[in-house]
């Protein structure tokens, strides 16, 4: 499957593409401002100069015009590191494609859809991007690179992802976010595509190793997946279904209008409890509504960004 033909196929993501070449300034250089400050080709300002300190970046020019003594300030300029992170676990297969039409994907589609257009903002700013990828192990890393070929790289993992027949697999994001954060050594905006399908005992490992991530000074950006259809609204018809669990196997024989009102509520609940743990722990949480498509939520995502920085 070529990956990058469906992107630029797909209607929707040339307008992205504009959208993002109006706004990736804000997005991008927003980010590259360092709180540090160094030697660099970028003048920031200058500073009355105090004796003791190293005399490398006196402004002697300004010395010969004002007898005073200055320093030059450089504020530096550094590329963003950017790590993407994909759940490869079964609930992210659902629902299950019927042939490789990516126009209406399924949850782990619309992330690897979106972790390469995120990816080709990245490529047009000279930007590193980096890529996990996990179920229940861990299965594919690359770290931050830059490179045309590194670029391929990634987008021919994605392809794997897309093109590899699922077997049923359980999630350990607890464990594999642990991992991650201990490898990304260096400052990054980390993006994590799951549907964060678990109990409130994972959930809360979960963000505990989310939190790690955010010690280590890195941004998180989270895109929860989710198909608003069927996973949040329960739109089934009343017939006998069989509800099966993807990850373990376990299934419920059940009239879907008997539990419509109690699942809704239910569902609806933990939605709502991952939204205000996000806010706590200061990581954006972005809806990933796959029936709306990935073009229109990462445009409205670059836009918040465009705002906000």
């Amino acid at each position: 499957m070529d990956l990058q033909a469906h992107l630029n196929a797909i209607s929707g993501f040339n307008n992205l593409e504009l959208l993002a070449s109006q706004v990736v300034e804000g997005f991008i250089s927003g980010m590259h401002k360092s709180p540090f400050h160094g030697f660099s080709a970028e003048f920031a300002e200058h500073k009355v100069y105090n004796s003791g300190e190293s005399t490398k970046h006196i402004d002697w020019k300004l010395y010969a015009r004002t007898d005073k003594l200055y320093t030059k300030r450089y504020e530096e300029e550094t590329n963003l590191r950017c790590h993407l992170i994909l759940d490869n676990s079964s609930s992210m297969h659902y629902p299950l494609l019927s042939d490789s039409e990516l126009n209406k994907p399924n949850k782990i589609a619309f992330s690897v859809l979106a972790a390469a257009a995120i990816m080709q903002l990245m490529k047009k700013q000279r930007d590193a991007v980096g890529l996990s990828v996990y179920a229940e192990k861990f299965e594919y890393y690359a770290p931050e690179k830059g490179s045309e070929r590194h670029h391929h790289m990634l987008l021919d993992q994605l392809n794997t992802i897309l093109s590899t027949k699922d077997t049923a697999s359980i999630t350990d994001t607890y464990a594999n976010l642990h991992f991650i954060a201990e490898k990304l050594k260096r400052r990054s905006l980390v993006f994590l595509f799951s549907d964060l399908f678990q109990n409130e005992m994972e959930q809360d490992r979960t963000f505990e190793a989310l939190q790690h991530l955010k010690y280590n000074k890195h941004e998180v950006v989270f895109f929860h997946t989710y198909d608003s259809a069927t996973e949040l609204n329960f739109n089934f018809n009343n017939s006998p279904k069989r509800f099966k669990d993807v990850e373990t196997g376990k299934h419920i024989d059940v009239y879907s209008d008997n539990i419509k009102k109690e699942y809704s509520t239910a569902v609806n609940a933990y939605f709502e409890t991952i939204k205000l743990r996000c806010a706590q722990y200061k990581i954006k949480y972005v809806a990933a509504d796959i029936q709306q498509g990935f073009a229109p939520i990462l445009s409205t995502f670059l836009v918040e960004r465009k705002q906000f920085l």
